[in-house]
């Protein structure tokens, strides 16, 4: 039974794994995508609420 990093390994080299990494990478060039994900990110961290 493959691992996770297995898994995930085969699943970025699938049809649809290449394009789930280039919308994640649309999405990362977009400054206001970057900064709402950011927040999020904070938000979950427990920082400023």
């Amino acid at each position: 039974m493959p691992g996770l990093f297995a898994k995930i390994k085969e699943f970025s080299r699938s049809p649809q794994g290449q394009r789930t990494i280039a919308s994640a990478r649309r999405a990362a060039a977009d400054p206001g995508k970057r900064a709402a994900a950011r927040r999020m990110l904070t938000r979950l961290r427990g920082g400023r609420r």
